[in-house]
């Protein structure tokens, strides 16, 4: 029984691919790249680096 409103996807679905940018790990130094231009007043973190960085989960 599908609910109103309420359509499933599958994980498969029509996305524009994203522009990657290069930039370099605050924490480690690596060469990463992220989908946004990286700006000097923020830090970027590779995927590693990001989980130390991430805030709690409040449960």
């Amino acid at each position: 029984m599908e609910r109103k409103g309420f359509q499933r996807r599958g994980g498969n679905f029509n996305r524009e691919e994203r522009e990657l940018h290069s930039a370099t790990c605050s924490d480690c130094g690596d060469t990463t790249q992220v989908p946004f231009v990286p700006d000097s007043d923020r830090p970027v973190y590779c995927r590693e680096c990001y989980q130390n960085h991430r805030p709690a989960r409040k449960f």
